[in-house]
Protein backbone atom coordinates (compact mmCIF):
# COMPACT_ATOMS: atom_id res chain seq x y z
CA UNK A 1 0.00 0.00 0.00
CA UNK A 2 1.27 3.45 -0.97
CA UNK A 3 -0.01 6.93 0.12
CA UNK A 4 -0.10 10.00 -2.14
CA UNK A 5 1.92 12.65 -2.97
CA UNK A 6 0.67 15.91 -4.90
CA UNK A 7 3.79 18.31 -5.74
CA UNK A 8 2.91 22.04 -5.63
CA UNK A 9 0.44 22.73 -8.57
CA UNK A 10 -0.96 19.32 -8.97
CA UNK A 11 -4.10 17.82 -8.91
CA UNK A 12 -6.94 17.96 -11.17
CA UNK A 13 -8.18 21.56 -11.92
CA UNK A 14 -11.50 22.50 -12.51
CA UNK A 15 -12.36 26.59 -13.47
CA UNK A 16 -15.37 28.62 -13.61
CA UNK A 17 -16.12 32.00 -13.83
CA UNK A 18 -16.27 32.02 -9.73
CA UNK A 19 -13.75 29.70 -8.83
CA UNK A 20 -10.94 27.72 -9.25
CA UNK A 21 -10.74 24.21 -7.51
CA UNK A 22 -7.67 21.53 -7.54
CA UNK A 23 -9.08 17.92 -6.84
CA UNK A 24 -5.72 17.07 -4.09
CA UNK A 25 -6.86 13.73 -2.46
CA UNK A 26 -10.20 12.04 -3.42
CA UNK A 27 -12.16 8.96 -2.88
CA UNK A 28 -10.83 7.21 -6.09
CA UNK A 29 -7.47 7.78 -4.43
CA UNK A 30 -8.16 6.21 -1.32
CA UNK A 31 -9.32 9.07 0.60
CA UNK A 32 -12.50 9.38 3.31
CA UNK A 33 -11.90 13.05 3.33
CA UNK A 34 -12.13 14.84 -0.11
CA UNK A 35 -8.80 17.37 0.28
CA UNK A 36 -9.13 20.75 -2.18
CA UNK A 37 -6.77 23.73 -3.09
CA UNK A 38 -9.66 26.66 -3.96
CA UNK A 39 -9.39 30.31 -5.62
CA UNK A 40 -12.29 32.30 -4.09
CA UNK A 41 -12.29 35.41 -6.92
CA UNK A 42 -13.32 38.89 -5.58
CA UNK A 43 -17.20 39.04 -5.54
CA UNK A 44 -17.68 35.47 -4.31
CA UNK A 45 -20.15 34.77 -1.84
CA UNK A 46 -20.88 31.27 -1.47
CA UNK A 47 -24.16 31.59 0.99
CA UNK A 48 -25.02 30.17 4.24
CA UNK A 49 -26.00 26.70 4.60
CA UNK A 50 -25.86 24.09 6.43
CA UNK A 51 -24.81 19.85 5.57
CA UNK A 52 -26.45 17.77 7.77
CA UNK A 53 -24.08 14.65 7.48
CA UNK A 54 -20.83 16.50 6.19
CA UNK A 55 -18.42 18.40 8.34
CA UNK A 56 -15.96 20.81 6.32
CA UNK A 57 -12.79 22.62 7.27
CA UNK A 58 -11.25 25.71 5.59
CA UNK A 59 -7.83 26.98 6.16
CA UNK A 60 -6.71 30.50 4.55
CA UNK A 61 -3.86 30.13 2.99
CA UNK A 62 -3.39 33.31 1.55
CA UNK A 63 -5.52 37.07 1.20
CA UNK A 64 -8.49 37.21 3.52
CA UNK A 65 -12.23 35.90 3.68
CA UNK A 66 -15.04 36.43 5.49
CA UNK A 67 -16.26 33.94 8.01
CA UNK A 68 -19.51 32.70 9.48
CA UNK A 69 -20.15 29.63 11.54
CA UNK A 70 -22.99 29.71 14.20
CA UNK A 71 -26.78 29.57 14.41
CA UNK A 72 -27.97 33.12 14.34
CA UNK A 73 -30.12 34.35 15.90
CA UNK A 74 -32.07 35.12 13.08
CA UNK A 75 -31.83 33.46 9.74
CA UNK A 76 -32.68 36.05 7.29
CA UNK A 77 -32.72 34.62 3.56
CA UNK A 78 -31.02 37.69 1.77
CA UNK A 79 -27.90 37.92 3.57
CA UNK A 80 -25.46 36.16 6.34
CA UNK A 81 -23.23 39.38 6.49
CA UNK A 82 -24.58 40.74 9.56
CA UNK A 83 -25.96 37.53 11.23
CA UNK A 84 -25.16 37.43 14.78
CA UNK A 85 -25.89 34.35 17.33
CA UNK A 86 -27.36 34.61 20.60
CA UNK A 87 -23.64 34.15 22.59
CA UNK A 88 -22.52 37.44 20.65
CA UNK A 89 -20.87 35.77 17.43
CA UNK A 90 -20.45 38.01 14.30
CA UNK A 91 -18.81 37.05 11.00
CA UNK A 92 -14.97 37.55 10.93
CA UNK A 93 -12.58 38.37 8.47
CA UNK A 94 -10.17 35.54 8.64
CA UNK A 95 -6.35 36.04 7.13
CA UNK A 96 -3.61 33.70 6.32
CA UNK A 97 -3.48 31.03 8.48
CA UNK A 98 -7.12 31.74 9.90
CA UNK A 99 -9.58 28.48 9.84
CA UNK A 100 -13.30 27.30 10.16
CA UNK A 101 -13.95 23.84 11.11
CA UNK A 102 -18.01 23.00 10.19
CA UNK A 103 -19.67 20.45 12.35
CA UNK A 104 -22.39 19.03 10.98
CA UNK A 105 -25.82 20.65 11.49
CA UNK A 106 -24.35 23.67 11.70
CA UNK A 107 -25.03 27.35 9.62
CA UNK A 108 -22.09 28.81 7.80
CA UNK A 109 -20.58 30.83 5.03
CA UNK A 110 -17.86 32.56 3.24
CA UNK A 111 -16.99 34.87 1.11
CA UNK A 112 -14.27 37.25 -0.53
CA UNK A 113 -15.41 40.99 0.36
CA UNK A 114 -11.70 41.94 -0.67
CA UNK A 115 -10.41 43.04 -4.29
CA UNK A 116 -8.07 39.94 -4.65
CA UNK A 117 -8.12 36.36 -4.53
CA UNK A 118 -7.85 33.96 -2.03
CA UNK A 119 -6.56 30.71 -1.91
CA UNK A 120 -8.07 28.11 0.26
CA UNK A 121 -7.30 24.52 1.90
CA UNK A 122 -10.68 22.86 2.10
CA UNK A 123 -11.55 19.45 3.57
CA UNK A 124 -14.56 17.58 3.27
CA UNK A 125 -16.00 14.78 4.91
CA UNK A 126 -16.92 12.05 3.71
CA UNK A 127 -15.98 11.62 0.25
CA UNK A 128 -17.18 11.97 -2.26
CA UNK A 129 -20.15 14.45 -1.83
CA UNK A 130 -18.27 17.50 -2.39
CA UNK A 131 -16.48 16.06 -5.23
CA UNK A 132 -19.39 15.58 -7.00
CA UNK A 133 -20.81 18.83 -6.20
CA UNK A 134 -17.89 20.87 -7.84
CA UNK A 135 -17.72 18.66 -10.74
CA UNK A 136 -21.41 19.61 -11.40
CA UNK A 137 -21.14 23.30 -9.88
CA UNK A 138 -18.83 23.59 -12.74
CA UNK A 139 -21.31 21.88 -15.32
CA UNK A 140 -23.71 24.65 -14.40
CA UNK A 141 -21.36 27.64 -15.29
CA UNK A 142 -20.63 26.12 -18.51
CA UNK A 143 -24.08 27.05 -19.04
CA UNK A 144 -23.08 30.99 -18.70
CA UNK A 145 -21.33 33.38 -17.15
CA UNK A 146 -23.92 34.06 -14.44
CA UNK A 147 -25.41 31.45 -12.17
CA UNK A 148 -28.22 30.18 -12.53
CA UNK A 149 -29.63 30.42 -8.66
CA UNK A 150 -32.60 27.79 -9.16
CA UNK A 151 -30.22 25.12 -10.54
CA UNK A 152 -27.90 25.63 -8.09
CA UNK A 153 -30.68 25.36 -5.07
CA UNK A 154 -31.56 22.18 -6.97
CA UNK A 155 -28.16 20.66 -7.21
CA UNK A 156 -27.27 21.44 -3.23
CA UNK A 157 -30.68 19.69 -2.48
CA UNK A 158 -28.78 16.50 -3.91
CA UNK A 159 -25.24 16.99 -2.04
CA UNK A 160 -26.54 17.36 1.95
CA UNK A 161 -26.77 21.22 1.71
CA UNK A 162 -29.73 23.21 2.68
CA UNK A 163 -29.39 26.66 1.04
CA UNK A 164 -30.25 29.35 3.77
CA UNK A 165 -29.06 32.38 1.39
CA UNK A 166 -28.24 32.16 -1.99
CA UNK A 167 -24.91 31.38 -3.84
CA UNK A 168 -23.56 35.03 -5.46
CA UNK A 169 -21.10 36.33 -7.52
CA UNK A 170 -20.53 39.80 -8.39
CA UNK A 171 -17.28 40.29 -10.03
CA UNK A 172 -15.45 43.73 -8.83
CA UNK A 173 -15.64 46.31 -11.83
CA UNK A 174 -12.34 47.74 -12.94
CA UNK A 175 -11.03 49.38 -16.00
CA UNK A 176 -9.24 46.20 -17.26
CA UNK A 177 -12.23 44.27 -17.79
CA UNK A 178 -14.62 46.95 -20.12
CA UNK A 179 -17.23 47.51 -17.62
Amino acid sequence: MTGLIVPPGGGRKLITPAQEVTFKATQAQGSSISIFEVVVPPGFDVGAHVHHESQEFFYVLEGELDLMCFEPLERTRDTWHHWRSAAGERVIRAGEGGCMFVPSGIPHAFRNATDKPVRMLFESYPSPDHEQYFEEITEIWARGTAVDPAAVEEMRKRYDVEELTPLRYTPPLSAGNGK
